[in-house]
């Protein structure tokens, strides 16, 4: 299975409203845990899912637009750490 098939399958198996394991992520598709792994890494760095305490949660479109302003724009004068806004350190 081609790895965006895997993103696919799996990103469609993360329930809308409420979190989910890894462990039942594998259940459902039946794909090897280290695949699985791989595309919740894959997801996580696309901004479309997060990963915390053992529990994956699909980002709402407005967390995701956010989340990606907050990476690649380097203007903004704050950064959001673990939930936490920040202002942003100056670059030397």
């Amino acid at each position: 299975m081609k790895d965006e098939d895997a993103d696919w399958l799996i990103y469609h198996l993360i329930p809308q409203d409420k979190t989910i394991t890894p462990d039942e992520i594998q259940k459902k598709c039946g794909l090897d845990a280290a695949v699985v792994d791989a595309s919740l890494a894959r997801l996580e760095r696309y901004l479309l899912i997060v990963r915390k305490d053992g529990q994956v949660r699909v980002l709402s479109v407005g967390e995701s637009l956010i989340a990606c302003q907050v990476k690649y724009d380097q203007s903004l004068p704050y950064t959001i750490e673990n939930g936490v806004i920040k202002a942003r350190k100056e670059q030397p």
